[in-house]
């Protein structure tokens, strides 16, 4: 066994494919069934299957296979499941794109069955793209379990669960006013509405009493709805208008008599304090049509275009007719002002278009019921992490509308519903039904809508395991372990998952729900392709390797705070792969010949630098389990990484190179102890970085001699707590920190680091002086000195710099090791420079010009910036103080 094992260079395309291919064909994955040990199971959240990975499934999909791989180290059963979501807008509008642009068609050219086929032939072209993607970062998923929504199965589940619903009276068809996009031309529910502020005008207008006594002012920044007004609303307490209640005014340009009414909804203090009602196109004026049983005139049809009931502004688009409207009350003279405003509107959260309140018929969700037993279920039965996230899930409960389901588009889940043709009946089924059961006609028509795509999604922990059918993994898997998912789906998704699991399995569908932040720019800006700020993960991961942008991403998954992302940073972790990388090839190149080690029992070892980096090794084991087994993956990552670059490689690696070289019972020991440090390193590593440990683990020597196992399917190394040697760290962490002020002197004075220095440690005890003299051929080494004292009663000349580490006292003589003068001019001249660029930064910050006007993440940056200085100035200072 030698360093030929591992080439000179790591090189992450070919190993990552090698590694990808062997796991898959080997079903490495998949999990044994019937399962012989706890199970453990996460169902992937499905990406859409014509979708492309951003950054942030990158981080949610390497959170979720760090979880697995642990779980499978700790001998549990695990199953990913992996899978993809229709996406029904989202996909029927790239189809409907590309059949325009390609061929000058809409869906309705083509008609439904070929419109559908069309999609189905867009899916399998491009649906396979996701499921590479996936791949190149890594996933421990079992593909031969890979699911859609609309796959038989799953279609089968979305039917019985509509139908049960239906028939427990929780599913009912009705008008109602919903939230309508008039570019997909279908219903959205409440969230799947983008709010965004916009900068609007707000116009008061005078409407006439009916009786000739005055006018009644209100104000709205929709003129274009006035056309559908069948009331105006004051406050019953407003001293204003208390006399106008139950006379009535004249809506202008229609001249149609309308009610002044009395509600306490009214907010007094905007605008006038009247406010227009129009039923057909606000909800809250819905709920108030409700309530005062008013009229209900619908002047917007569903393409966004004024109908017949708008009057002379009939064909108009709305926006257009907004303008015309307001311009046709001031040639009537009844303008009253007109002001710029701030609102909020929506937006449809796939096209962006505006969203119009809208009338129609749809199916609905109650929601109440359902809701109520989520919120009962948490934390008892499903913990959030963090639980900062509790009050936003309860609050969303607590006010939850009914679920607008249907959807007028093609692509999705029809709706199991028919009707019958003869007596007018509704059919809700689980599969087609023959005949209405009411009349026994055969002609039964299918409603046209299909399912909102979130509901199909609301069914996935359980659809995915077969559910309906009583299957091995439904028994084995559900509930799944834990959800790893983004904020921004806690409504959408996660919500909707708890109230249908707990409807149709009577149980929670995870048992924890990890919430992860957003992945933002190094400035902590949202990635935006506006901005031009976004980070393609697969472009990363062909510049550096997919071990780097994992690691990168986890190392900075802090619990509840966004994660700052840059390329650098992704650079940075691909060295730690090359650190991990060479120190594996040194390792390789100091094994035996033959790859037999001679075994040892770590707990016996002799050597404080062995037993240091063996109990260290053990905290990092403990450590590792209990930063994965509460999410908190920074830690793990960073635990690992100072662990790695810093304890095993740039100490103890160069602890051993003279035991190495000294062969006998020295080489055998250090080869041991560094095999096995290295292996069990690797095991812990695995988990975020599976391509490199695996390649790694398969060079190495392994202790029956026989090929390399898997380390995809290597357990946890178990714990020695013989290794636990706390005096022996302490005495080796005391030698560190007396190497590290030797340095730390020849770094700040500038000294050459190949000049050899002459150093003196006055030991604080006996005790002390006893380790230091033990370990003075490693101190003269790693601190470079050609001359080395260690004395308590050593006199310290004069000219000599001084640091207290560990309680002993380093002093480095400084005569003939540093040109005083040419130090002095070079500190000078670096504290001008730095003080130069204090003084100017901290003028711009002084300026309220410009911390109103620059965008925040800059003068956060500067003001980092400035913090950086202080300290850097600090510490010139010091060390110039010593030259003084």
């Amino acid at each position: 066994m030698s360093q030929e094992n591992l080439p000179k260079g790591y090189d992450p395309a070919a190993i990552e494919q090698q590694w990808r291919d062997h796991w898959e064909q080997n079903k490495t994955f998949t999990p044994e069934m019937p399962a012989k040990s706890a199970s453990y199971s996460i169902v992937i959240p499905p990406p859409n299957v014509t979708g492309n990975l951003h950054i942030g499934h990158a981080l949610n999909l390497t959170l979720q296979d760090i979880l697995c791989r642990h779980a499978r180290q700790q001998g549990k059963t695990v199953l990913w499941v992996p899978g993809y979501d229709h996406a029904g807008i989202a996909t029927q509008n790239v189809v409907e794109r590309r059949l325009a642009a390609d061929e000058g068609k809409s869906r309705d050219d083509l008609g439904r069955e070929a419109f559908l086929e069309r999609v189905w032939r867009w899916k399998e072209e491009y649906g396979g793209n996701i499921t590479r993607q996936v791949k190149a970062m890594g996933c421990s998923v079992d593909w031969t379990r890979e699911r859609f929504t609309m796959d038989e199965g799953l279609s089968r589940a979305v039917r019985k669960v509509f139908a049960g619903l239906y028939k427990q009276g929780l599913v009912y068809k009705g008008d109602y006013i919903v939230n309508w996009c008039t570019r997909c031309h279908t219903a959205l529910a409440d969230d799947e509405v983008d709010h965004v502020p916009q900068k609007t005008k707000l116009w008061s207008f005078n409407y006439p009493l009916e009786d000739g006594s005055g006018h009644i002012t209100i104000a709205t920044v929709r003129p274009e709805t006035i056309l559908g007004d069948v009331a105006i609303a004051v406050h019953p307490e407003d001293e204003r208008y208390q006399h106008l209640v139950g006379k009535k005014a004249i809506l202008p340009i229609l001249r149609r008599p309308i009610p002044i009414i009395a509600d306490n909804y009214v907010d007094r203090e905007f605008g006038t304090g009247a406010v227009k009602i129009t039923p057909a196109h606000d909800l809250n004026d819905w709920l108030i049509g409700e309530k005062h049983k008013l009229e209900v005139v619908q002047v917007i049809d569903d393409a966004g275009i004024m109908n017949a009931k708008a009057g002379p502004f009939a064909g108009l688009p709305k926006l257009e007719a907004r303008e015309k409207v307001a311009a046709e009350f001031e040639k009537l003279g009844l303008l009253a002002k007109v002001e710029d405003y701030e609102n909020s509107i929506g937006l449809c959260y796939r096209c962006k278009e505006i969203i119009e309140p809208h009338i129609s018929t749809q199916w609905f969700v109650s929601m109440r019921p359902l809701a109520d037993k989520a919120i009962a279920a948490v934390p008892s039965r499903t913990q959030l992490f963090p639980d900062t996230w509790l009050k936003t899930y309860y609050h969303w409960l607590d006010t939850v509308r009914d679920w607008c389901v249907s959807r007028q588009i093609w692509w999705g889940h029809r709706i199991p519903a028919w009707t019958c043709g003869n007596c007018g009946a509704l059919l809700v089924e689980e599969e087609a039904p023959q005949q209405c059961d009411q009349c026994g006609c055969a002609e039964l028509q299918q409603d046209q809508d299909v399912l909102d795509t979130w509901f199909s999604s609301a069914l996935w922990p359980f659809s995915t395991l077969g559910w309906p059918e009583e299957t091995q993994d439904l028994k084995t898997f559900y509930p799944t372990s834990v959800l790893v998912t983004g904020f921004d789906i806690l409504f959408f998704w996660v919500a909707r998952m708890m109230m249908l699991g707990l409807q149709f399995m009577d149980e929670v569908p995870f048992r924890h729900v990890y919430i992860h932040a957003l992945v933002r720019d190094a400035d902590g800006r949202k990635m935006s392709k506006s901005i031009g700020n976004v980070i393609d993960p697969l472009e990363m991961i062909g510049k550096y390797g997919t071990d780097a942008l994992r690691f990168t991403l986890t190392a900075f998954a802090a619990m509840g705070r966004d994660i700052r992302l840059s390329e650098e940073r992704i650079d940075g972790y691909r060295h730690f792969v090359n650190k991990i990388w060479n120190a594996s090839r040194f390792a390789l190149m100091n094994m035996p010949a033959d790859g037999q080690l001679a075994p040892l029992d770590p707990g016996r070892v002799e050597g404080i630098h062995h037993q240091w980096i063996l109990h260290r090794l053990e905290e990092v084991k403990a450590d590792t389990l209990k930063s994965i087994g509460s999410y908190r993956f920074n830690d793990y990552a960073q635990g690992l990484y100072k662990f790695i670059w810093t304890e095993l490689c740039d100490w103890y690696l160069e602890l051993i190179k003279t035991d190495m070289q000294a062969g006998g019972e020295k080489q055998t020991a250090a080869q041991y102890v560094l095999w096995t440090v290295l292996r069990e390193t690797l095991v812990l590593l695995h988990p975020v970085m599976p391509f490199v440990t695996a390649e790694v683990w398969a060079a190495l020597p392994t202790p029956d001699g026989k090929p390399a196992t898997d380390i995809a399917l290597e357990p946890f190394p178990a714990a020695r707590p013989a290794c636990l040697k706390a005096e022996a760290a302490a005495q080796m962490s005391m030698v560190q920190e007396a190497i590290v002020a030797v340095r730390t002197i020849r770094a700040e004075l500038n000294i050459a680091p190949a000049l050899r220095l002459k150093a003196i440690i006055k030991p604080q005890d006996d005790a002390a002086a006893c380790v230091l003299e033990s370990q003075r051929p490693v101190i003269e080494a790693l601190a470079r000195l050609g001359e080395l004292v260690i004395d308590v009663r050593a006199a310290a000349p004069r000219l000599a710099a001084n640091q207290v580490a560990s309680g002993n006292e380093i002093i480095v003589p400084l005569e003939g090791a540093v040109d005083f003068e040419a130090e002095k001019a070079r500190l000078d001249k670096e504290l001008v420079k730095l003080e130069k660029e204090l003084a100017m930064l901290e003028g711009k910050l002084a300026n309220p010009n410009y911390l109103e006007k620059a965008p925040p993440h800059l003068v956060e940056r500067d003001r980092a910036r400035v913090d950086e200085l202080k300290d850097a100035a600090l510490k010139l200072k010091q060390v110039r103080a010593r030259f003084a």
